[in-house]
């Protein structure tokens, strides 16, 4: 090793560009599991745009995300092409029946052709509503903290209106045991 090459300490400058790129590397990954895990972290004033949405309905009148505000809301983003989204929505729809006494409600918000929805919800209905959320869903689901633009995408905002729960990816019954 030259004395040109090497640093103060005695470590090549080749060595160095390595050490750094799996520094970087071990920080992206760790902040990548930090947020799929579901980071809690909103500002207050994120939360604007999802309570100023509206969608239709498979079924008819709009859905107002509004009429959501003050009791604890499961909020899911899915598709009917999205395998994961289809499995975890029994999940869903069990929580969503034992718990609806509780104040608890699930929304889902489709990001799918509105013809695929329909089709999908009269194979495999669910008691919770759905809106049709489509591309303006994506743009909701970046503003709620979702860079990725993946599916399934599950929020979970308590009856004051805060995140409490943010995951990207397929719902678990762990996940779902840790809501109550």
């Amino acid at each position: 090793m030259t004395q040109e090459n090497a640093s103060p300490a005695g470590i090549s400058h080749g060595k160095r560009s390595l050490l750094a790129v799996a520094a970087g590397a071990l920080a992206a990954g760790a902040g990548f599991a930090w947020w799929r895990r579901g980071s809690n972290s909103l500002p207050a004033a994120s939360m604007d745009p999802l309570w100023a949405a509206e969608f239709d309905r498979p079924e008819g009148p709009a859905l107002r995300l509004a009429e959501f505000k003050g009791r604890p809301l499961v909020l899911n983003f899915w598709a009917s092409w999205c395998t994961p989204c289809v499995e975890e929505m029994p999940l869903l729809n069990t929580f969503y029946q034992e718990n609806k006494a509780k104040s608890w409600q699930v929304l889902g918000l489709a990001i799918d052709q509105p013809s695929a929805v329909k089709r999908f919800l009269q194979q495999h209905p669910v008691e919770y509503p759905v809106g049709l959320a489509g591309l303006n869903g994506t743009e909701l689901m970046t503003a709620m903290g979702n860079q990725a633009g993946g599916l399934p995408f599950t929020l979970v905002i308590d009856a004051q209106g805060g995140l409490r729960f943010r995951k990207l990816g397929k719902l678990s019954d762990a996940d779902i045991g840790g809501w109550l």
